[in-house]
């Protein structure tokens, strides 16, 4: 008998954040603060069309960028030979569940919003494991549950604008029913990186970045007022929870 819970009957792939999206630098530097990245190898475990992968690079002496999305990673490949480290960052396509990479070959890895996308969860973590050193990093960010509006809308029945609010709040069961992703609480990611072999160093808010607002003014002004630092300590003004683990 399967004992992994299903995934959200609507899960959908992801999509990749963009260079222009403040979520991209806040992410890297809170990573570079509570990680401290440097020197050897690392993995970006769906790296998307690479925006991401191409901030932490430089910070490594080689990196592999993977992806199931077989777009994103000849995007990636195309802004990593513009940005002239073709020698240095590798972009590979996998199948979803066997990374194509050594056991324990791995200095530090870094996921931004994948898990919550993943068939297998519980498999995905494995892998990550699997190609860490011992006591290798992993950065990982997932979709926080206490945000007011559900991050990747829902397929809610009558609602034709799908980021509902207060939608993530409902008991796991219901959410899962029409989310399009699945959500997590702080507690939740650290449990289950605990139980995958993790153990974790940090578990933080990532305060909204308000990329999604598409008024500048009003964008600038969140920014400004609310959202202004990386991290903050009401669940309530965070899109995501930031995990920084070792593994065992």
């Amino acid at each position: 008998m399967n004992s992994q819970p299903a995934a959200p009957a609507h899960l959908a792939k992801g999509k990749a954040a963009e260079s222009t999206d403040l979520i991209i630098t806040r992410r890297h530097r809170l990573v570079t603060e509570l990680g401290r990245p440097g020197g050897g190898v690392l993995l970006d475990f769906g790296c998307g069309s690479g925006a991401q992968t191409l901030l932490f690079a430089p910070q490594f002496t080689r990196t592999m960028a993977v992806d199931v999305d077989r777009a994103y990673i000849a995007e990636c490949e195309r802004r990593v030979a513009q940005a002239g480290l073709a020698d240095r960052v590798r972009c590979i396509a996998y199948d979803g569940h066997t990374l194509p990479i050594d056991d324990r070959s791995i200095d530090f890895a870094v996921s931004f919003e994948v898990l919550e996308h993943v068939d297998d969860e519980t498999r995905a973590l494995s892998e990550l494991r699997r190609v860490l050193k011992p006591g290798g990093t992993l950065a990982m960010s997932v979709p926080n549950r206490w945000w007011i509006f559900e991050t990747h809308g829902a397929a809610l029945p009558l609602f034709p604008w799908n980021r509902v609010p207060f939608f993530s709040w409902l008991p796991k069961p219901l959410h899962d029913r029409w989310a399009r992703a699945r959500i997590y609480s702080r507690r939740e990611i650290v449990r289950k990186l605990t139980a995958a072999g993790f153990d974790v160093r940090v578990a933080a808010y990532v305060t909204a970045p308000m990329d999604v607002v598409k008024h500048p003014r009003v964008r600038q002004f969140l920014r400004r007022v609310l959202f202004r630092n990386d991290r903050t300590r009401v669940p309530f003004l965070s899109t995501a929870v930031l995990a920084i683990a070792a593994r065992r």
